[in-house]
């Protein structure tokens, strides 16, 4: 489970401008809202820079199972 989506269209962003921004494919953007395709460390980290959050804030569920 990951909250790409959720933070991607609170900053108002579309799949292609975020992908624009750390510089993969749209495709790819998609693949990890949807939970079909795990991104690198480094990706990871730089989709978190970009939606103004942490690591454990995007992909690791909260306490309280949300």
């Amino acid at each position: 489970m990951n909250r790409v989506r959720e933070y991607r269209e609170k900053q108002g962003l579309s799949q292609f401008a975020l992908s624009q921004k750390i510089g993969v494919a749209r495709q790819t953007i998609n693949l990890i809202e949807n939970n079909k395709y795990n991104p690198s460390l480094n990706l990871c980290i730089s989709l978190a820079k970009v939606l103004g959050t942490d690591l454990n804030g995007l992909f690791w569920e909260e306490e309280d199972g949300k």
